[in-house]
């Protein structure tokens, strides 16, 4: 199954942009867009034999040569997106895969945040100030206060913080975000700022845990590339394009096959046959800010930067990992 771009959805958030330039060619024309989606169920295929479907769809139909033999779940398991915050999120706290199964849900929402861009002075929640109740957190709730509680965490281009379920968070203005997390839109807000939407109160303090792993993850620089984090759910890796890279040495010192997302962060590529497939297999572009899914079963294909752009092909390779009790 040769690899495929997908076409990106752009979400609406009270909190976004009307106008995504230079990063996305779009400009809204009702509410603000505050995600881009890039890897969600409703997206389409955008290149190949399955172009036009969604890719819900195609998971149910293609499991095994997408995911793999061997894989334990059955559907896309990341959800990967780009966040442009204009305005504060909600602080929210999403379940683990417990508690999301006990209110009917497939599986919980871990996530990871990779900076693309960040002002001077740009700051997201992770986590509340340590000796905090729950009882505090809720009269903060109640008195409009729970900014007071939060643990807040500077961000600059580059870095890689991992929000686990459980952890009271919240995004700030001033970055752009790569967030990669388990394929689920499971939120619970939990403060709003006083805007009229939903709160899940109850749920979200049943949901909060003090202890947990979340914060900023230290890259590990290997020969290749640089891993930015290797957690259960998920693998980040920054990949150089040097020079032509093919699908072997993209896969790494492992050579494990499975489903992996190509990112352009910047700059643009294009992956083309190679070998005894290079007859049967159409090139793909991939422009700035795309994302192609290259299938468990992908045929053997060679990366190269495309110029024209005026910034070097800045690529970010996402994998799924399996946690332990289910892989």
């Amino acid at each position: 199954m040769a690899p495929f771009r997908i076409d990106p959805v752009f979400t609406a958030r009270v909190w976004g942009f009307r106008d995504l330039r230079p990063w996305y060619d779009r400009v809204a024309e009702g509410d603000p867009i505050g995600e881009v989606w890039l890897t969600g169920d409703d997206c389409k295929v955008a290149t190949g034999s399955h172009a036009g479907k969604r890719l819900a769809s195609l998971f149910k139909e293609e499991r095994a040569a997408l995911l793999g033999t061997d894989a334990p779940v059955a559907d896309s398991p990341l959800l990967i997106k780009t966040i442009f915050a204009r305005e504060k999120l909600s602080v929210q706290v999403h379940p683990d895969d417990a508690m999301a199964r006990k209110y009917g849900e497939p599986r919980g929402k871990t996530e990871c945040w990779y900076a693309l861009q960040a002002d001077p002075g740009a700051e997201v929640a992770v986590g509340v100030k340590p000796g905090t109740t729950l009882g505090e957190i809720e009269e903060g709730i109640r008195a409009g206060t729970l900014e007071d509680r939060l643990n807040m965490l500077a961000v600059a281009a580059g870095d890689t913080i991992y929000v686990d379920a459980g952890t009271v968070h919240a995004i700030w203005p001033g970055s752009i975000l790569l967030e990669t997390q388990q394929n689920s839109d499971v939120t619970y807000r939990m403060y709003d700022y006083g805007r009229p939407r939903q709160l899940h109160i109850e749920k979200s303090l049943e949901a909060t845990k003090f202890v947990t792993r979340a914060g900023k993850v230290a890259p590990i620089e290997l020969a290749d590339r640089t891993v930015l984090i290797d957690v259960e759910y998920f693998r980040m890796e920054r990949i150089p394009v040097v020079r032509n890279l093919t699908s072997e040495s993209l896969r790494g010192a492992s050579g494990k096959r499975g489903l992996a997302y190509l990112f352009a962060a910047a700059g643009a590529g294009r992956l083309s046959g190679a070998g005894p497939s290079k007859a049967e297999f159409d090139s793909i572009d991939l422009p700035p800010r795309g994302i192609v899914a290259v299938p468990a079963a992908s045929p053997e294909f060679v990366l190269e930067e495309v110029g024209g752009t005026g910034d070097r092909l800045d690529l970010i390779r996402i994998t799924p990992n399996w946690p332990a009790a289910t892989a």
